[in-house]
């Protein structure tokens, strides 16, 4: 116990907070803080993603241009995800379809699935053993339709600034189904700029079409903001080891991404360098965001059966 202070808020805790007007209104927020500068805000009403990162007042991640915006503006159909993609530091795809929207064995998928639209049914959060610990579930199941459950625990260390997200997938139904998860993880200005130094543990790199292809030496390269600029996708083969590094000179400030890649077998690095539009996704997943068609024809797709259940990890570092 410490005796200088009144309340463990004057130093570290969760606050949680609705937020009101626009498109996000009444959206359920927590605000998390550590005793060594690192901030989250974890968005409960869309599937405990993070919204927000900062290190020392830093901002780590990438906001678009559409803000906050709650479940109820997501549209189901084709890539209008895009409308109300808020983007943050994490947007989780998944879990019925990550990337281009497709129609798989008669069902259609739209780009990047439901998930990130799906509030919390269940939410709460404790201290344990010098950690701040919240603890969200998902519900992705409907009548005549796949049955399944997410169980997030988000664990951020009160001294160090570190933290892991922990995802628990279950096939509450009766049959098997596909599933598919990518962590969407933005990184934006100014932790990312054309100075910003990026590296991946990759053994080889393709790129996911033609345009990409004519700059793959420059992949890892990051430029200034320019108008007009297509977006370019790498995917990364990572094999004994699942690191990404991202370090700002002058700033002195760098972010470390580590994951399995046995169980988050592919990863993606989504380029993206125009005006306002100027972000760069680092993306662990089960799959690549080609559709739902394209993993199942290529034998990438992964399923759970009845009463299965699957974990996934990241984890965050900062210094």
């Amino acid at each position: 116990m410490n005796k200088y202070i009144g309340h463990s808020l004057q130093l570290y805790g969760i606050e949680e907070h609705r937020l009101l007007g626009g498109k996000g209104d009444g959206m359920r927020i927590l605000e998390v803080r550590n005793k060594s500068g690192l901030e989250l805000c974890v968005s409960l009403d869309r599937a405990a993603d993070i919204s927000r990162l900062r290190f020392n007042g830093m901002n780590m991640g990438y906001f678009a241009p559409c803000g906050y915006a709650a479940p109820t503006y997501y549209e189901s159909t084709g890539d209008k995800w895009l409308k109300t993609f808020t983007a943050g530091f994490l947007t989780t795809c998944g879990l019925q379809s990550v990337g281009s929207p497709c129609v798989d064995e008669g069902e259609e998928l739209p780009l990047h699935g439901s998930i990130g639209n799906t509030p919390a049914e269940h939410a709460y959060w404790r201290e344990e053993e010098g950690k701040l610990v919240i603890n969200a579930e998902m519900n992705d199941e409907g009548i005549f339709a796949r049955k399944l459950r997410l169980h997030r625990q988000i664990s951020v260390d009160t001294c160090e600034n570190t933290f892991t997200v922990q995802d628990e997938i279950l096939n509450t139904g009766d049959k098997a189904e596909p599933v598919e998860i990518l962590y969407h993880m933005n990184i934006g200005y100014p932790l990312l700029d054309e100075d910003t130094e990026v590296s991946i543990s990759s053994q080889s790199i393709r790129t996911r079409n033609e345009h990409a292809a004519e700059d793959i030496r420059n992949c890892m390269q990051m430029e200034k903001p320019q108008a007009g600029y297509e977006e370019r996708c790498y995917y990364h083969e990572c094999s004994n080891e699942g690191t990404v590094m991202v370090y700002q000179p002058k700033r002195h400030t760098g972010l470390k991404i580590q994951f399995d890649p046995k169980s988050l077998d592919c990863f993606t690095q989504w380029k993206m360098m125009g005006e306002r539009d100027y972000v760069l996704g680092l993306e662990p997943g089960n799959c690549y965001p080609d559709g739902r068609d394209i993993m199942r024809k290529t034998n990438q797709l992964k399923f759970l059966e009845p009463g299965e259940k699957k974990m996934y990890q990241i984890k965050i570092s900062i210094n």
